[in-house]
């Protein structure tokens, strides 16, 4: 059983991270403020620059910043990097969000508008809070993730029904199935929390969705999961 000193200096260590999750909340606020409107998109730090999805995300952030929208991205290597190349080319806001790991993730160059974060939780605030439509790329474990905490916001209404694209069918299509003949069918969900699930093959689908979204409230593009 810990002594009264040492539930003392626990207690401490405890307010003092308040304080440091705090500080990074509102670094976060203060810097992306008026970023908007903004894109998120997400996707796998593994990928190297020879890989076509690398290719593919660079050229959506790019469409989407030629048309004036700020790209974020988690701040990383492979489809983070790629993303933020694409933003900084078409000369909008690149955010990149990076996170303190174990094995240190270094940032990207090509985020004009660079945060590290300690709190994986404090970063995933601020990828969802500026978007207005979510890019999910192929990935891994942290772009599952990510894909499922905002469908889990929609559905939720902690946030607005904002569009959640998902790239690339083939890659998806086992966990698209998984949601419709395993999750769906025992009524875990609602076919509206996935109504705004939106599956795209080319940069050029992507890039109408969001623009679509963003000017009429249309939903345009294959839905994840057809009626």
């Amino acid at each position: 059983m810990p002594n009264e000193y040492e539930i003392n200096e626990l207690a401490k260590e405890e307010s003092w991270r308040m304080f440091r999750i705090m500080g990074e909340l509102v670094e976060g606020f203060d810097t992306l403020t008026g970023i908007e409107p903004a894109v998120t998109i997400y996707g796998s730090s593994r990928l190297k620059a020879d890989d076509k999805i690398y290719a593919q995300a660079e050229e959506i952030a790019y469409k989407l910043g030629k048309l004036g929208f700020s790209i974020v991205t988690g701040g990383g290597p492979g489809v983070m990097e790629a993303a933020n190349k694409g933003a900084l080319e078409a000369g909008v806001t690149s955010v990149g969000l990076n996170i303190e790991l174990p094995e240190e993730q270094a940032g990207n160059v090509y985020a004009n508008k660079p945060i590290t974060f300690h709190h994986f939780f404090v970063r995933k605030v601020m990828l969802v809070k500026y978007a207005i439509a979510f890019v999910i790329m192929p990935g891994g474990l942290g772009t599952l993730d990510e894909l499922t905490e905002v469908l889990t916001l929609i559905q939720t209404h902690k946030i607005k029904p904002f569009p959640v694209i998902i790239f690339n069918s083939l890659y998806w299509q086992g966990f698209l199935d998984w949601l419709g003949s395993t999750v769906l069918a025992k009524g875990c969900v609602s076919r509206e929390d996935l109504d705004l699930l939106i599956v795209c093959d080319q940069p050029d689908e992507v890039v109408e969705a969001v623009q679509r979204w963003h000017t009429r409230h249309e939903v345009v593009g294959k839905r994840a999961l057809p009626k």
